[in-house]
């Protein structure tokens, strides 16, 4: 690759990764596409960006440790619920009528952003609830889910498990973005990059700008999103979200 390539490789990750950091999500937004637009296959793209998108887990991981500590209970349930179904995902992706997926996602997608946007107070505060059994296995189920869109299509799945933590088990906006940009962003991510890596190639030489952009930006978006509070994460959230479904829906029907 040229110097030129490179350099617009770590852009588009630096600024993908800090908006991500920001909402809890949507880093395939702008880095997926670049990487198709470069000239890599699909398959070999997706794989690329999931290797590097293991470092915004990293790099906003590393910031919110600061500041925070995960539950055990409920990190064991995002690990336990949701790696099968990432497993799951990797394993249909290349079987998946690629248009009808990234319409059906864009749509949803979009419903969330609109969702958030009419309850005004969702996630402001931290009113945790359904840890009862009932709770938990009805939770653990759409993590399943979640994870099998994680492994299949990337754009925006961090985004629900974001929305979710926040509306299921009643964690504000700040706390939620934790629990995702650390246990997916590194432990799902890391999961879907070993089992895409082993079905489709990897372009080891678009990694350095790629996981440079992911650890800085990862690290910027979460201090950003620490000083801002759960107001402006919010809106990000949504912002992002709408910016995702339309670009997933647009590019569906092209």
């Amino acid at each position: 690759m040229s110097a030129t390539e490179l350099l617009i490789l770590f852009v588009v990750s630096l600024a993908a990764n800090l908006l991500s950091a920001l909402a809890g999500g949507g880093a395939g937004l702008l880095q997926l596409p670049a990487l198709l637009i470069l000239g890599l296959p699909f398959g070999t793209a997706l794989a690329t960006h999931k290797i590097a998108s293991v470092a915004l887990g990293v790099g906003a991981g590393l910031r919110h440790f600061q500041n925070r500590t995960l539950a055990s209970g409920l990190s064991m349930l995002i690990l336990v619920a949701g790696l099968p179904g990432v497993w799951l995902g990797t394993r249909i992706i290349l079987s998946v009528p690629e248009r009808l997926a990234e319409l059906s996602l864009g749509l949803l997608t979009l419903g969330l952003g609109g969702y958030s946007f009419c309850k005004p107070q969702l996630g402001q505060h931290s009113v945790e609830t359904r840890h009862d059994w009932r709770g938990l296995l009805g939770g653990g189920v759409v993590l399943f889910l979640i994870g099998m869109l994680n492994g299949s299509l990337t754009s925006g799945t961090g985004l629900f498990v974001t929305i979710w933590l926040v509306r299921w088990f009643g964690l504000d906006f700040m706390t939620a973005v934790s629990y995702t940009l650390i246990l997916v962003g590194l432990f799902w991510n890391g999961a879907g990059a070993l089992l895409l890596g082993l079905q489709a190639p990897i372009a080891w030489s678009w990694l350095p700008p790629l996981i440079a952009g992911s650890l800085i930006g990862g690290y910027a978006g979460a201090h950003w999103s620490l000083l801002k509070g759960n107001a402006w994460v919010k809106r990000s959230f949504e912002v992002l979200t709408v910016l995702v479904g339309l670009h997933l829906i647009l590019d569906a029907i092209r």
